[in-house]
């Protein structure tokens, strides 16, 4: 059986994150998953470049939800002095609201990876190490590092390359057991998770498959890890972290959400991104294609999604939806 969770510090806090997802992690859907249970959420990742040339698209990201007391940014990058200053005007601008900042090294994706940010950092530790050792001189908040089981398939890498970044004041790593080059198939190998929580003397946050309040529970007993952060399976489902929260604290998982539930938070999301985003409610397409997965008539539903513009637009869409649905169920 593996040791308990860690109940001090960074992460006697943070126990369940929501993890920085581009296009995905907005105000919206943060404070619907920190409703839900979510003890942390953080922003979409935010490009530190981005940031020193202050694009105002970038600095959107940080902007915060009414009432949102506690955020965690992810910044990507590859330049140590860009990276360094750039954490430093996000610890400055957000005060007390910051949680801790973290420094993606994971991210897979080929538009983040062909410019040496992300991902690819794994491939040049030295570099990794001198834009953890620039941005931990640069705050006083907690750094951490998210990163990969390793670059290349089937060549694991992750415990070395914790050990390097808590040798260069890394506060806490989250390991995410796929290869980079695997992107997201396959399945995550959460021993990877393991191997790095017995070589390091810094905590740890296991990341990848948690699909369930199962899954989490199985993850912590398999791992030992000190904090649980939940990626994809979150969208549409910010029930999930509920859950999660109950089988951790050893009560019973809440049911699942009803049609009705399910249907008056999608049009709740709708409506908050509105309010923030004016126009751009059209990112709720996404989000709304999640909600409806599984239920009567989905497939038909998101055709007519893809021409949502507005809040009432979706509204429709999902009252139509409920209407189908509920003659569907009583045949």
């Amino acid at each position: 059986m593996a040791a308990d969770m860690n109940t001090t510090g960074l992460f006697g806090r943070y126990r369940l994150i929501l993890a920085p997802m581009a296009g995905v992690s907005d105000i919206a859907f943060r404070s619907l998953c920190v409703e839900q249970g979510a003890d942390l959420a953080f922003t979409e990742m935010v490009s530190a470049k981005g940031l020193s040339y202050a694009n105002e698209k970038t600095r959107h990201l940080l902007d915060l939800a009414q009432g949102e007391t506690s955020v965690g940014v992810q910044l990507f990058g590859h330049e140590p002095q860009t990276l360094a200053d750039q954490a430093a005007w996000v610890e400055q601008t957000l005060g007390s609201s910051l949680a801790y900042l973290d420094i993606n090294m994971g991210c897979p994706a080929r538009k983040i990876v062909t410019k040496g940010d992300g991902s690819a950092l794994m491939k040049d530790p030295l570099l990794a190490a001198h834009i953890v050792e620039a941005v931990v001189g640069a705050v006083q908040h907690p750094v951490t590092v998210k990163f990969r089981r390793g670059y290349y398939m089937n060549k694991e890498t992750a415990p070395e390359f914790a050990r390097d970044m808590q040798r260069a004041g890394a506060a806490a790593v989250t390991v995410h057991g796929r290869f980079a080059e695997q992107l997201y198939q396959g399945t995550a190998n959460w021993n990877t998770i393991a191997r790095v929580k017995a070589c390091v003397d810094i905590p740890v946050v296991g990341n990848g498959d948690i699909k369930s309040a199962e899954d989490a529970l199985l993850m912590r007993e398999q791992t030992s890890c000190d904090a649980l952060m939940v990626a994809r399976a979150a969208c549409g489902n910010p029930w999930l972290f509920a859950q999660i929260q109950a089988v951790l604290a050893g009560r019973d998982i809440p049911e699942p959400p009803t049609l009705e539930q399910r249907l008056a938070t999608a049009k709740r999301h709708a409506r908050l991104l509105s309010e923030r985003e004016g126009k751009n409610v059209v990112r709720m397409r996404k989000h709304a294609m999640w909600y409806l997965t599984g239920l009567p008539g989905a497939s038909v539903a998101r055709g007519r999604i893809n021409e949502c513009v507005s809040v009432e637009d979706f509204d429709k869409v999902f009252d139509e939806l409920a209407r189908y649905a509920y003659e569907h169920l009583q045949q």
